[in-house]
């Protein structure tokens, strides 16, 4: 397969920041690739060099030639006058084409948008559609690869699972900047982590996330392994050079020098062992063991004459971890601010137990000055030690538990990422024992690392937690039960994210039978059933979906006849995957056809 491009021995750095170095690795076409590591570890800076916005400090850069690479970046920006349409049109307006070819791509972008009104101007466009906008856009350009920087942010879980959905189906190559596991479990064939935690400067394996997570754990266990062996051994070599020198061979200098080479090669080893260090997250309860910490009973709520959710009851006790998830603008944080008091319930009640401390991690970070140093954000009390759990803690020991380094301790909060300024937020609620954590969105801009450490917090806590998320891989890790608002459907709660995904499908599947059915009952009372231009246009381009996917079929079952495939149990695993997603595909095309077709042939 051939290589879309390469990159030899680059490296990149900021000032004393040094991202990466001496990187190496090719990049194939028709690849699937998921890129995670840390904050600050350099995944947007490399989308972007690899777009060419950046150069490498050192190495180069090597791409096939005549390939279209498109870069998503994580907040697009557009002219708010201009509408949805307007916008896909001026995407393409240098792209050698004619006009039937570009109007037949945006029209093809729109109907994968699934956009309400395609003239509706970009200022009125909540943040869920404009992340949608910007995608579809990306898609509108037809990009050989697509670069995504963390795509998901602002989709609610029906524009996640509308963006899986492009995405397993994608006949482009494409790399993902994701701390979404599921996501890049249900859509990555590949996983690649950089991180000066490895000596390549990443890690890679050609198998889908959770098989990532296994690797990695070997591979991260093999190297703690190596520096306690490589220790043990300079250990020896140091009491043989501490000898006399009639204790010495006569092979003494080559002797020396291998020590030397060793004493090197485990300082290196150490150094990226130390990498790995993670948020050190400990949430502190008041202990008590009242049953019933908060009750909700019949609660309601609406909003300008929509109703949010309604007969909503529901008790929480010590050691229970609600999840709260459902579309943007379903309530889910009014839900929170009726459970803390800052609102009222059009209906029914909320019931604390007596003197209940509750914490909160607002999704806004309004708690937060951007004019305060680090220093006085980690410790609100003042001084040069915090309080926690009755003992005294250094200022600085306590900024290295959230991986912050002593000289950002007088960087004002503006200058801080986004995952930076959560972390300031969980330390806090850490000073403060509470029986309740009510979090919102927690897990916004935290890398992996920190969310696996959240996720052990989360379930050690000895109090009750309401969690809102749309991370399925952590809310099915740490929930009891989840709430899902849905403005279509009664609140209702699910065991997992599973059952609501089946719940969603249940739900419209009559909707679809029941349109059909009404079919020919419209007929006979009109005459007519709409067959509208979206259908049409629809009707005339579905062949060449069918043509594009019965390829992908074509690709995969040759692939699977590959002498080097059937070696690879994995790679088989993973193709014979993604053939039978592709057949799933073609079938249901075929039978969207002959639903256009009777359409047609009835309006």
């Amino acid at each position: 397969m051939s290589v879309l491009f390469s990159l030899n021995q680059v490296s990149k750095a900021y000032g004393d920041d040094t991202l990466f170095c001496d990187l190496t690795v090719d990049f194939k076409a028709k690849e699937q690739l998921g890129l995670i590591g840390m904050n600050g570890s350099g995944k947007s800076t490399l989308l972007k060099l690899i777009n060419g916005m950046t150069a490498p400090d050192e190495g180069e850069l090597i791409v096939r030639q005549n390939d279209r690479f498109v870069y998503l970046a994580q907040e697009d920006t557009f002219d708010p006058e201009k509408s949805i349409e307007t916008i896909l049109y001026d995407s393409i307006k240098d792209q050698p084409i004619d006009d039937k070819e570009r109007h037949r791509r945006v029209n093809q972008a729109l109907g994968k948008g699934n956009f309400p009104d395609t003239q509706l101007r970009a200022k009125h466009l909540s943040g869920g559609w404009t992340k949608r906008l910007a995608i579809t856009r990306a898609l509108c350009m037809k990009p050989d690869l697509l670069l995504l920087d963390e795509p998901t942010n602002h989709l609610d879980i029906t524009g996640i699972l509308w963006l899986e959905k492009i995405l397993k189906t994608a006949l482009f190559s494409f790399i993902v900047v994701s701390h979404d596991r599921t996501f890049l479990e249900n859509v990555c064939a590949n996983i690649m982590e950089i991180g000066k935690y490895y000596e390549q400067g990443y890690f890679k394996i050609q198998g889908q996330y959770i098989q990532f997570e296994k690797e990695r754990e070997k591979f991260l266990a093999a190297q703690l392994k190596k520096q306690s062996s490589l220790a043990s051994k300079m250990r020896r070599e140091d009491e043989w050079l501490h000898q006399g020198a009639k204790a010495r061979s006569t092979k003494a200098k080559y002797r020396i020098d291998q020590a030397e080479h060793l004493r090197a090669q485990l300082s290196s080893l150490k150094d990226r062992n130390r990498q790995t260090a993670k948020v050190g997250l400990d949430f502190s309860g008041t202990g008590r063991q009242t049953r019933k910490l908060l009750q909700a009973h019949n609660l309601k709520k609406s909003f300008q004459d929509k109703e949010l959710f309604s007969n909503l009851t529901f008790e929480l006790g010590p050691g229970v971890c609600l999840g709260v998830v459902g579309e943007n603008g379903s309530g889910k944080s009014t839900l929170l601010s009726v459970l803390k008091k800052t609102i009222e319930p059009d209906e029914g009640t909320v019931k604390w137990a007596e003197n209940l401390r509750i914490s909160i991690f607002d999704q806004n970070r309004t708690q937060l000055n951007p004019e305060m140093p680090l220093r006085e954000a980690l410790n609100p009390a003042g001084g040069d030690s915090v309080n926690y759990k009755d003992r005294s803690v250094h200022v600085v020991t306590w900024a290295k538990r959230f991986l912050f380094m002593p000289d950002q301790l007088d960087m004002p909060i503006k200058r801080l990422s986004g995952g930076e300024k959560a972390r300031i937020i969980l330390a806090n609620l850490m000073l403060e024992p509470c029986d309740v954590l009510l979090l919102d969105e927690p897990t916004n801009d935290l890398d992996i690392l920190s969310l696996e450490v959240l996720e052990q917090s989360i379930r050690e806590f000895a109090g009750a937690v309401i969690i809102v998320s749309h991370d399925r891989y952590l809310m099915d890790r740490v929930c009891h039960k989840i709430l899902y608002l849905d403005p279509n459907m009664d609140a209702r709660f699910y065991k997992d994210f599973n059952q609501i995904l089946a719940s969603r499908e249940a739900s419209l599947e009559p909707a679809k039978t029941g349109s059909q059915k009404s079919e020919p009952k419209k007929k006979a009372s009109k005459g007519k059933i709409s067959f509208s231009y979206k259908d049409k246009y629809e009707l005339e381009h579905i062949e060449e979906h069918i043509l594009e996917a019965e390829a992908q079929v074509s690709a995969l079952t040759q692939k699977i006849q590959d002498p080097d495939v059937i070696k690879d149990t994995s790679l088989m695993t993973d193709i014979c995957s993604q053939l039978e997603k592709a057949e799933s595909m073609v079938q249901a095309l075929y039978t969207r056809w002959e639903i256009l077709e009777d359409k047609k042939s009835d309006a």
